[in-house]
């Protein structure tokens, strides 16, 4: 028998090995059920391994992305370029959602009997979300994991860094760089252990949940996962049109991410690898490392999906219909909930009981979508770090002229 090359070993990497541990672990959870959940443990192990490694990886990521700019002016630049970019694929999301819903109807003759609390919160005032943003205690931001607190923070950093002297400016820009590979490089062992770790979440969630998705929710369930199909349609046809990668070398060179998108259904979790991923595919380090942070806080497109999909489903269930003026309240009430949802505790299913509450519509709704959360917030995950991936893609591929940002720092 003919030993295999390295070669042939090469090209069974990490993104093979993940699908291998997700296709292996979906078929555990399919044969043994709820008994799957016995390996959970190992699932939760690689998600805070890296949550651990995401924090501080984000934050110098963001300091030696910025410390790299030569001038202030590119920096505003980048952040009007790729703010646009999230406003405008947001309000496409909640229009795609609004849309598939209506079209599909999957609230009509169902009937809401569970119970919600009532104490889940209001929708927030914009100089409530804004003033969350600035921490009054730096070292609480890192205890407790903001990240939009932590962005503020690095911004601010790598901004004064920037009028340092050059001699100093120097010594701090080559700190966090070599901050910053460091925790590449832990992120880049982490990742080992992917395959079982992400194997074991596939095992459990179907294990848990795969009764449900032949359920009276299918029709919600299949609405919500097609239109987050249709949004990676956009993606695809933005990155096409507005660079020079195609769609299926994108989404194959960045797969690990998907596949701890959908695993671990955590942003932070998935954000250590989406800066790996865009180093992989040679991003340059001054955009993502901004744009890639500042993504995962407001660019949440496939929150947004799920939020539309959630009001309309009550709305029908309760025989409501929405007015062409009140469709345009909920675009904007829409906008600013997905925009400020990091700043809200409780996750997405909280944002989507103040989004119905603000209708005035009923509460049961959080009984039913509850218990299937974790199916919806799978593809919410993998929704929002794509936007940001092509975001940083597209506003990467519009700055290569530009010699500040031309190529990895």
């Amino acid at each position: 028998m003919t030993e295999e090359s390295p070669q042939q070993r090469i090209r069974f990497g990490l993104g093979a090995q993940i699908l291998l541990g997700m296709l292996l672990g979906a078929a555990g959870g399919a044969v043994f059920g709820s008994r799957a959940q016995m390996v959970e443990p190992l699932g939760d192990l690689f998600i805070r391994l890296l949550l651990m490694a995401a924090i501080p990886l984000v934050f110098f990521n963001l300091l030696a992305g910025l410390t790299a700019l030569t001038d202030l002016r590119t920096f505003g630049r980048l952040s009007l370029k790729i703010v646009g970019y999230y406003l405008i694929t947001t309000a496409a999301a909640l229009t795609l959602g609004l849309g598939a819903m209506h079209l599909i109807r999957p609230g009509v003759g169902m009937t809401l009997t569970g119970e919600v609390d009532a104490a889940i919160g209001e929708v927030p005032a914009v100089t409530g979300i804004l003033l969350e943003l600035i921490p009054t205690n730096v070292f609480q931001a890192f205890a407790q994991g903001n990240v939009a607190q932590l962005v503020v923070v690095a911004v601010m950093l790598g901004i004064a860094t920037l009028f340092l002297p050059a001699d100093s400016r120097d010594l701090l820009r080559s700190v966090y760089a070599a901050l910053a590979e460091l925790f590449r490089k832990l992120v880049d062992g982490i990742l080992v252990v992917a395959p079982v770790g992400i194997g074991a979440l596939m095992a459990v969630t179907v294990g848990r949940y795969g009764a449900e998705l032949f359920g009276p929710m299918a029709r919600f369930l299949l609405g919500v996962w097609g239109t987050q199909l249709l949004m990676v349609g956009v993606y695809m046809t933005l990155l096409t049109i507005f660079t020079d990668r195609r769609p299926w070398a994108f989404l194959r060179s960045t797969g690990p991410l998907w596949a701890t998108t959908l695993a671990t259904t955590s942003s932070l979790a998935s954000l250590s690898v989406a800066l790996e991923m865009a180093e992989k595919i040679k991003l340059p380090r001054p955009v993502y490392s901004f744009t890639l942070p500042l993504g995962a806080q407001i660019n949440k497109d496939g929150t947004s999906i799920m939020l539309a999909a959630v009001l309309v489903f009550t709305a029908q269930a309760a025989g409501v219909e929405f007015s062409l003026p009140q469709m345009v309240t909920v675009l904007l009430v829409g906008l600013l909930l997905s925009e400020g949802s990091g700043g809200v505790p409780g996750g997405g299913l909280v944002i989507a009981l103040i989004f119905v509450r603000a209708f005035n519509l009923p509460l049961e709704i959080a009984a039913i979508v509850g218990g299937i959360y974790r199916l919806v917030d799978m593809g919410n995950t993998t929704i929002n770090v794509m936007g940001d991936m092509v975001g940083t893609s597209i506003v990467s591929h519009s700055e290569a002229r530009r010699v500040h940002v031309e190529g990895p720092a």
